[in-house]
């Protein structure tokens, strides 16, 4: 069970970060504040952890022939992985930053990173699904279903006669899909290392230098925004990563739609890829909070329907649907804030620069946390259940937890995340002030620079 739920996981972080680095494939213009140094800084990390990323990951899915020790294996390929992950997805999710100076482009930009990402995911899905769906992985029969006389033998025999003949191929299935995800990392990757130009114009060179970690650390952790911002994220992040890490789960044992269930994930996903541009109309039109409030509470009424009525698969697609929606609008709008309260914290601290990464990573820091916990939850909970890893039927009690880990846990953390995304202070006022601040405040410093060019060419 830890595995299988660590595997999956671990495919989703690879799938968010494979396609995604074909985000901008326009000039880079550094804006106020910036050193060119730090851009190219973070390209490079890019393309350096890419390599070592892909072989981490294939050898995630390497099953090693040795009979002691894999369990150390997984641990450090695994942990490898998401850390050299962690060194892509933080500088490419910091470049948004240095795409435009204005909010609207920013929003538009992280709509379409945010859509690439999740279509990432959509394919990484796909592809693994297909390929590893090839193969026959059958499930365990309980053993009550056997007679009591020569119970034991007769599971045993059957478990020996199965897996001999389906291991061997489901192992290079997973190879396979490994190798193929790893490529199109490795070729989107290049993509962005390519088709990202930095540039600097003569007015935004600066002799500044970026404040140092620990006093930028210091001062991100104490901006309110930022601290209402990333708190309400994690809540709503943790309730959707318990959907989607036990949703499969569910669908198989609870709703017995055990052949439709990887259909019923690519609906979320497709779903959530289509829906993202709706909500940055949305966002656009309405507001950024209206937008929160709306997309992610609108799942409330369907992750209720789905345990209530009577196992439909009707039903089941259709809460697929909505849930993809609301998806959407749960990683698209907090990723879209986050360069709103880097305005503000820029305003309130015009002198600091090159904090930028530090508000970005701590964002990146909590999607993994998020996800660490949503795995650690579903299996101490699976577990305490009594699971039983690939059986043909579960307990009632696994079926009861089921429906607790995709209802009930994410209703009550989208209501506590909703009600900490009150408390953020950047309306769209606040926002439209925060925006004419730093237009007088760029003017004011490129007079002061073009007074400062005019005095050194008299003298």
């Amino acid at each position: 069970m830890p595995r299988r739920k660590a595997k999956r996981n671990c495919l989703c972080a690879t799938n968010s970060a494979m396609l995604s680095a074909a985000l901008p494939t326009r000039s880079l213009a550094v804006p106020w504040g910036f050193s060119c140094r730090s851009t190219c800084w973070m390209s490079h990390r890019i393309i350096f952890s890419t390599p070592f990323a892909v072989i981490s990951y294939f050898l995630v899915w390497f099953v090693p022939d040795i009979s002691s020790g894999q369990v150390m294996w997984y641990l450090l390929f695994y942990c490898t992985f998401q850390t050299l992950v962690t060194c892509f997805h933080v500088p490419y999710s910091a470049l948004t930053m240095f795409i435009s100076r204005e909010q609207s482009e920013r929003d538009s930009a992280t709509a379409y990173r945010m859509t690439v990402e999740v279509l990432g995911t959509v394919l990484g899905t796909a592809i693994q699904g297909q390929i590893v769906g090839q193969v026959d992985t059958p499930c365990i029969q309980d053993s009550r279903l056997f007679s009591v006389t020569n119970s034991s033998v007769a599971v045993e025999e059957v478990n020996i006669t199965r897996d001999a003949g389906s291991l061997t191929d489901t192992r290079n299935a997973y190879m396979i899909a490994a190798g193929v995800i790893g490529g199109i990392y490795i070729l989107c990757a290049v993509v962005l290392f390519l088709g990202v130009r930095e540039k600097r114009d003569a007015s935004q060179l600066q002799s500044d230098e970026p404040i140092s970690f620990f006093q930028g650390l210091k001062l991100v952790m104490k901006h309110g925004a930022y601290i209402k911002l990333i708190t309400g994220f994690l809540f709503t992040s943790l309730a959707f990563m318990l959907l989607e890490g036990n949703f499969a789960l569910f669908c198989t044992y609870t709703l017995g739609f055990r052949n439709e269930f990887q259909n019923i994930l690519l609906a979320i996903m497709l779903s959530a890829t289509l829906t993202i541009p709706l909500w940055q109309w949305f966002l656009m039109r309405f507001g950024k909070k209206t937008a929160v409030y709306v997309g992610i509470s609108s799942a409330i009424p369907f992750l209720i329907m789905v345990v209530v009525l009577e196992s439909n698969l009707i039903v089941t697609y259709v809460v697929a649907i909505a849930a993809g929606i609301s998806v959407a609008a749960a990683f698209l709008l907090p990723w879209s804030m986050l360069p709103d309260v880097i305005d503000d914290f820029n305003l309130q601290h015009p002198d600091a620069h090159g904090h930028e990464a530090i508000f970005f990573s701590f964002y990146v820091f909590f999607t993994k946390f998020t996800s660490g916990v949503s795995l650690g939850i579903s299996t101490l909970s699976l577990d305490f259940a009594g699971y039983k890893t690939r059986g043909c039927s579960q307990p009632e009690e696994v079926k009861f937890t089921l429906k607790m880990l995709v209802s009930a846990a994410p209703v009550g953390l989208i209501l506590l995340g909703l009600l900490l995304f009150k408390l953020y202070p950047i309306d769209e006022d606040k926002r439209r002030e925060n925006k004419k601040a730093l237009q007088d405040l760029r003017e004011e410093e490129n007079s002061s620079d073009s007074d400062s060019m005019e005095l050194a060419s008299i003298v």
